[in-house]
């Protein structure tokens, strides 16, 4: 499909359809709040996008789009790098798990806050690509950066004790270095797009994730 604010819009919604179904089962399972939660993040992220769309066709306010480009940027450099390895870190149920997973959850932190400082620092612009938005927030050694939050999200989700989550993890990771080498200033906005859509597979591990196991669908 063409990506476009309508793209973007219905695919927020689906999205955030499928974090409430995520939330619907958790089943007391405290742990899973933070990755039951993802997809409503996810589903949110891509609907405010779609106000950036219809800003740069002139459809709204320039000041409304100028907030959506803020919120959008937030979510996708501050919030996922952190939120990620931390649901992760949330679900491992041994001492040596967590310590594993822990390291991503500081170099998430870290580059999230390199990338806030840039974009407090400026300038940060939106512009319209060839079916995507294309952002730039004038970071230096972005090459480098970038690599560090695909190591703290896609990693952590390769090191996680659970199968499911490690095929989720692959499935990102080859996402990665295929939207990498379609579409440099895109990645920012079709990652996040894929990343949403992908968040189905969350909502399947919550409904058949057995409550009654400590670690279902563990490795052993």
């Amino acid at each position: 499909m063409c990506f476009s604010p309508q793209g973007d819009l219905a695919g927020g919604l689906v999205v955030t359809t499928i974090g409430i179904d995520a939330c619907r089962h958790l089943r007391g399972r405290s742990n899973y709040l933070l990755l039951a939660a993802t997809p409503l993040v996810l589903g949110a992220h891509q609907i405010d996008e779609s106000l950036v769309w219809f800003s740069l066709q002139n459809h709204i306010p320039h000041l409304a789009g100028r907030i959506g480009m803020w919120i959008y940027l937030v979510i996708a450099f501050v919030v996922v790098p952190i939120l990620v390895p931390l649901a992760i870190l949330r679900l491992q149920t041994t001492r040596r798990r967590q310590w594993v997973i822990a390291p991503f959850v500081v170099l998430g932190t870290g580059v999230a806050v390199v990338l806030l400082d840039t974009m407090l620092r400026g300038p940060v612009t939106v512009r319209l690509g060839s079916y995507h938005l294309a952002y730039s927030i004038g970071l230096k050694h972005g090459i480098i950066v970038i690599g560090l939050y695909i190591v703290a999200t896609c990693g952590s989700l390769l090191f996680s004790g659970y199968r499911h989550i490690v095929i989720f993890g692959v499935a990102n990771l080859v996402a990665v270095v295929v939207l990498a080498r379609l579409t440099a200033d895109g990645f920012a906005s079709l990652w996040c797009f894929y990343a949403a859509l992908a968040s189905g597979a969350i909502s399947l591990h919550m409904r058949f994730a057995k409550p009654h196991r400590a670690n279902p669908y563990a490795l052993t």
